[in-house]
Formats: C-alpha cells, sequence, structure tokens
C-alpha cells in the first residue's frame, strides 16, 4: 500500500497562512476537522506545520494570548515530507523515527498533496486486519 492508496480520494488540501493568528489556525483546524496543517508563505511555498499539540504545548500551556501570536511563531519548521510513492511502511517508520504524526505529501514537482497522519495508517492496518478475519472466518466456517 501507497501514500497515494491513503490519500487518493481526498478531495480538498488544506494550509493555513503563517501570517494568521493562533487563533485563527485553532480556528480552521476545528472547521477542518484536522489536527494540523500545512503552513504557507506570501508565495504559497510550505514553510511550516501547525498542529493542534502545538497550539496547546506552545500557547494555552504557556497562558498566552492567541489571537496576539503568529503561526509562524510556534509552527513546526522542519518538513518532514513522504511521496505519493512512499510505501505505508516506510511513511510508519518515518514517523516512528522523527516522532511525529503527520507527514507531508510531496510529489516530484514540489507540488503539495495534504497530509497524511497517523490516523490515516490506523485505519489502513484496521481495514487490512478486519479483512483478513474475514477470510479466515470464510475458510473456517465453510460450507461444505
Amino acid at each position: 500500500m501507497r501514500v497515494l492508496d491513503l490519500i487518493g480520494s481526498r478531495k480538498e488540501v488544506f494550509s493555513i497562512s503563517e501570517q494568521d493568528s493562533v487563533l485563527q489556525a485553532a480556528q480552521y483546524l476545528h472547521e477542518k476537522q484536522v489536527r494540523a496543517t500545512a503552513v504557507v508563505n506570501a508565495f504559497e511555498e510550505i514553510v511550516g506545520v501547525i498542529s493542534q499539540s502545538d497550539i496547546s504545548d506552545k500557547v494555552a500551556a504557556e497562558n498566552l494570548c492567541p489571537a496576539w501570536i503568529k503561526v509562524s511563531d510556534i509552527m513546526s519548521r522542519s518538513l518532514i515530507t513522504v511521496t505519493p510513492e512512499t510505501s505505508f511502511e516506510d511513511s510508519l517508520r518515518l514517523m516512528e523515527q522523527c516522532g511525529v504524526h503527520h507527514l507531508l505529501v510531496v510529489d516530484d514537482r514540489e507540488e503539495f498533496h495534504g497530509m497524511l497522519s497517523v490516523n490515516d495508517l490506523m485505519r489502513a492496518m484496521v481495514s487490512d486486519e478486519k479483512e483478513r478475519a474475514n477470510v479466515l472466518e470464510s475458510y473456517v466456517f465453510a460450507v461444505r
């Protein structure tokens, strides 16, 4: 299974401006029902990632006002990417090695295709295990 198989059906790719406030970012994440999104500069280039944990750890836990802080002040700047052709296993390994829950999906032309989350990987694992269980059940309880 490849990254493209996991995110292929998505219709929207989310991002937010580095100039937006953390409050706007929190509202955007809530509205889109995602836990992280890419951050872009004025040229629409990806310059970081902001997640709910960035907001809670760097703003809420420090009792700072999210309306006064820019996304660029708290975003994660290390861009950990995979391509649409990256395997499920390599994506999972990369998340574990880097200690992240989201990977940016970027093709060879540097075009952004969205984000792959640990939830996407878990959903695929559960689906695969359910399919295996169904095959085993049909074998074990086959009518003879």
